[in-house]
């Protein structure tokens, strides 16, 4: 994917493709996909962090590594677990701080 249409794809729409991406995965790495699954479950699992914590920092993880399949997929998450726009924002600053401008 060029990096025009990669800027111009929305990030719903960049999270359904990843959700494809990652179905026709599983389909020809079942065994792969299931124990990524099982790690992202447990990594994101409520414990001294909770989960909205979790994904937050996930976020801002992936901002700083520039990862919009990541960024996508997090946002997605953040919102799911009851994230804020202010959280999220303050999340992105943090990581922009962190990863310097390109961040």
């Amino acid at each position: 994917m060029s990096n025009t249409k990669a800027e111009a794809m929305s990030y719903p729409k960049r999270f359904e493709k990843v959700q494809q991406n990652c179905r026709t995965l599983a389909s020809a790495q079942p065994d792969v996909m299931e124990a990524f699954n099982k790690l992202h479950k447990e990594g994101v699992a409520n414990r001294a962090l909770d989960r909205k914590t979790k994904e937050l920092i996930a976020l801002a993880i992936s901002v700083v590594e520039r990862c919009d399949d990541c960024i996508a997929h997090h946002i997605h998450d953040t919102l799911e677990a009851g994230a804020t726009r202010e959280e999220i924002a303050d999340t992105l600053g943090v990581a922009i701080l962190m990863g310097g401008g390109p961040a």
